[in-house]
């Protein structure tokens, strides 16, 4: 899912440089340009809903996720591609937990989309493509690490595979809010014009209750004791991202669907960790995060506000044997109708 020699599998100082490259292209202003590019696109698919019998969600969130990402982050995509590039860039989350066919189909989407992403590097080091110096292809290809050498071109399409996949990966999340939506009338009717907090709180109830990936894992740098266990150096270790997401010792009532808990909550980097604990800047949170919850946000807007849909008879369950875990059949939806556009 990650691919070699990309910021995951790094440590210390050299991490610690290479995760401010990802940490410039995030701030307010420059999510906030994604969430309206998100926006726009939303409109215009709903108003293609509207003329088909019936989407898939699932399928239809890569797709929006897809374009709006690479127009942010400055990767041409030509729109006759779009249905290639998002198969591709969703097998490496899809069928990241993946055996047999599923998991060579990965392979191969892995190989074609950092060629594809390696040739954008190469030519902007070239000077035959020349995005925008804010843009996340501009600042990864130029890219130097700490001894001042440009990153290798391939390693550089792997980190700048690291915008693109975690971004068209919330689709999976864009889905879960759906169900949630689905399960919970009531607090459908709530964040019908409801406050921009309202809207913030469930999603992070989403984020909380429902499984994305089960765990992250990792190796142990240097031995050390903790909570009468020890952890010798080398030993590779399992963080349960679910589970703790999931105590009751810090979620009072865990089971329970309840956006409301997010209004009290303190912010412990520790206690709500889908995506990773600790520090964005020190540690291996995905800094991602902020993305997800904004298109997260976004999406619902949608879903709630901004158009009319039925569910047809269909498995809703959420099946957790798959990663990331969605509903079986991937969220279809009939009689789509727009009501207002995305504002």
């Amino acid at each position: 899912m990650f691919g070699r020699g990309g910021v995951q599998g790094m440590d210390g100082k050299a991490h610690r440089h290479r995760k401010m490259m990802f940490m410039s292209l995030l701030t307010e202003d420059k999510i906030g340009g994604l969430t309206r590019l998100a926006r726009d696109i939303w409109n215009r698919r709903i108003l293609q809903w509207s003329r088909m019998d019936q989407v898939v969600l699932y399928r239809q969130a890569q797709e929006v996720l897809t374009e709006a990402v690479c127009q942010w982050a400055g990767v041409p995509l030509d729109p006759a591609d779009v249905d290639r590039r998002t198969s591709e860039l969703a097998a490496l989350f899809d069928y990241a937990g993946g055996i047999g066919p599923n998991h060579w189909w990965a392979r191969i989407a892995r190989k074609r989309n950092e060629a594809w992403l390696r040739g954008i590097i190469e030519q902007i080091r070239a000077g035959t493509y020349q995005p925008l110096e804010d843009t996340a292809a501009f600042i990864v290809a130029n890219h130097r690490d700490l001894d001042g050498n440009l990153l290798d071109a391939q390693i550089a399409a792997v980190e700048l595979n690291n915008i693109l996949r975690p971004t068209v990966a919330v689709s999976a999340y864009i889905v879960q809010c759906a169900h949630a939506l689905n399960e919970h009338p009531v607090i459908r009717e709530q964040l019908r014009d409801g406050s921009p907090d309202d809207l913030h709180c469930f999603v992070q109830e989403v984020r909380r209750y429902y499984p994305f990936f089960p765990f992250a894992g990792a190796k142990v740098k240097e031995s050390f004791e903790w909570h009468g266990y020890h952890f010798p150096s080398g030993r590779k270790v399992l963080l349960d991202l679910y589970g703790t997401n999931h105590d009751p010792r810090p979620w009072n009532q865990p089971e329970s669907f309840r956006p409301s808990r997010f209004r009290e909550w303190d912010g412990n980097p520790f206690t709500l960790i889908p995506q990773g604990g600790g520090d964005h800047y020190q540690n291996h949170r995905c800094p991602g995060e902020w993305i997800a919850i904004e298109q997260m946000k976004a999406a619902t807007d949608v879903l709630v506000n901004r158009c009319s849909y039925e569910i047809p008879e269909q498995d809703l369950q959420i099946a957790i044997d798959r990663l990331p875990a969605i509903p079986a059949d991937h969220f279809a939806m009939t009689n789509i109708q727009l009501l207002r556009e995305v504002r």
